[in-house]
């Protein structure tokens, strides 16, 4: 006779009173005795209990249902904090609690109610045991389920997380069942459950419109997006997943000083901009700004990854190369200094450079992750940037049109490209100061570069022409630029054309220095090209437009 296993859900208080279980030698959880549950129970299964192994939660109902069993695989990506943060009473606990197969607390959650009561089905209970890392390096935890062939479709799993620490989960894997594999995806921080004791719930990768939800999932869906949206009290916590918004008052100190009190920005006249919450103290002397302290509150899922974190720290990354590597301080250093050739960058992936000595295993890619990383194949620790995938496939990507057209959309700042509603182009500065308006980007240019196939009136009205302008907006500090040693800049503007396979092909970019030192404007078009000269000349060109681009990321789109 099999026996499946059948749990209460979170929300349903427990039909009898029990005493808290406690430990009884090596034996497992004793329990006060109960009156019959036949009145409680009518038409179901007899409840039997007794003594139960320590590492079980589960209630034995005797049934004549058949049942599956049901395996889950939990894939966790470690955390790369480094081995001192596996130095930690908490630490020693989560591995006592790996030890004895309690890491997560999985439940199966049916999509269907129950067809008697119309209330949800009792979800189905397991703890996950870890058992080792995958190809990845990801750690895994399984853990097995009997699933009532009358259960219904699997529609979601809640998780807590037994551990002192967060953890990242990837995904869930179910199987064994009737109809293939189910998976969940998640891509989430689980906060630990000595933080918050709300379960965490992930739906299947079924996706359903709102109308059409299932019944047994659509408590849970209501409660998630409660709990996404928040009520507006209470301070953030860093675990915290709630996308509530406040208006900008905490701009300012003013309980430093009166001078650095700053302005309310945003409320019921002006909405925008807005920010995400934190629910801070009321300064002292404004109760209308929050106090500055702690960290500035962001939903943990939108935070920065710990690589990532790292990777963009600028003190770790001076910090340690100055420290460590001499020879690359002045490149880091001095501005001025440049690469003399090609090949020196390429040395930079390839040939690498000799560190100390590092007793710290993993040292590097605890600091430095995704910037560089450290071979030990000849006994020395050698620096080596990551080379990055593009250049990998291709060691002259860079050089490419195709590269340069797919930056401007997959790039660092795909913000600037803007389609051409209007010809000619022309400047909307003074003529008096920036020279003549007028673009030297002219009609039969473009028309010979895209090889006759359409007119630039046609090309305008499929919307096939886009422009990358930089003009206007940098022409302005060209003078001030050069003024800087060694540094030079111009106004740009770039013209592509969308070909028949979809993609973006670069056809003309036009630099302009305004007048300057008793000199008159200068304009130059430059334009794809085979012969030597003309052909270096495009790609300086196209080095000229990615600075541009690159600038206007870090000061304007960023």
């Amino acid at each position: 006779m099999l026996k499946p296993q059948v749990h209460q859900p979170q929300s349903i208080k427990p039909l009898f009173p029990l005493s808290k279980p406690f430990l009884h030698g090596n034996y497992g959880h004793a329990f006060r005795p109960v009156q019959s549950t036949s009145t409680l129970f009518k038409g179901s299964p007899k409840l039997r209990i007794g003594s139960v192994p320590r590492n079980t939660i589960k209630a034995i109902a005797t049934s004549t249902e058949k049942s599956i069993k049901v395996k889950a695989v939990v894939t966790v990506k470690p955390t790369v904090g480094g081995f001192l943060s596996n130095i930690s009473l908490d630490q020693g606990l989560d591995d006592l609690g790996d030890l004895f197969g309690k890491s997560l607390l999985l439940e199966l959650v049916s999509a269907e109610l129950d067809p008697k009561t119309g209330l949800d089905k009792s979800t189905i209970q397991d703890y996950a045991r870890k058992i080792g890392a995958d190809g990845d390096g990801n750690m895994q935890y399984e853990s097995e389920f009997e699933v009532p062939s009358g259960f219904g479709e699997i529609g979601a799993i809640l998780v807590e997380n037994e551990h002192h620490k967060e953890m990242y989960l990837k995904d869930i894997v179910l199987d064994g069942l009737p109809n293939g594999p189910v998976n969940v995806t998640c891509n989430s921080w689980l906060h630990s459950k000595h933080d918050n004791k709300q379960k965490r719930v992930f739906f299947t990768n079924k996706l359903y419109l709102p109308s059409q939800t299932p019944d047994g999932l659509k408590r849970y869906r209501a409660e998630e997006l409660t709990i996404l949206r928040g009520n507006g009290q209470g301070e953030r916590k860093t675990y915290d997943r709630i996308y509530d918004y406040d208006v900008y008052n905490d701009l300012g100190d003013p309980d430093k000083k009166p001078e650095l009190a700053r302005p309310v920005l945003g409320g019921k006249q002006n909405p925008y901009p807005r920010r995400c919450r934190t629910g801070r103290p009321r300064c002292d002397t404004d109760q209308f700004s929050e106090k500055r302290e702690g960290n500035f509150y962001v939903p943990r899922d939108e935070a920065f990854s710990e690589v990532k974190q790292l990777t963009f720290s600028a003190k770790t990354v001076y910090s340690v190369l100055h420290a460590l590597v001499p020879s690359l301080e002045t490149a880091f250093v001095d501005p001025d200094l440049g690469f003399p050739y090609f090949s020196a960058i390429d040395a930079l992936f390839n040939e690498g450079v000799n560190l100390p000595p590092l007793k710290q295993e993993g040292f590097w890619n605890t600091l430095l992750p995704r910037l560089v990383k450290a071979i030990e194949d000849t006994g020395d620790n050698i620096l080596l940037f990551e080379t990055p995938e593009t250049m990998d496939r291709d060691k002259f990507f860079w050089f490419r049109d195709e590269e340069f057209s797919r930056q401007t959309l997959a790039g660092l700042n795909p913000y600037s490209i803007r389609l051409i509603t209007e010809w000619p182009l022309k400047s909307t500065l003074d003529p008096e100061i920036y020279g003549p308006p007028e673009s030297a980007i002219t009609t039969e240019l473009i028309e010979k570069e895209i090889g006759g196939m359409i007119s630039v009136e046609e090309a305008i009205k499929q919307k096939k022409l886009f422009i990358l302008d930089y003009h206007d907006l940098f022409l302005p500090y060209v003078e001030k630029v050069r003024q800087l040693k060694s540094t030079t800049l111009y106004g740009s503007r770039t013209i592509f054309f969308l070909t028949p396979a979809g993609t973006l092909r670069p056809i003309a970019i036009e630099l302009t220095r305004p007048p300057m030192n008793g000199k008159p404007q200068w304009k130059q078009v430059f334009l794809p090209s085979w012969h030597s000269t003309e052909c270096w000349l495009w790609k300086l060109a196209k080095a000229h437009v990615l600075a541009h681009d690159a600038g206007y990321h870090q000061l304007v789109s960023h």
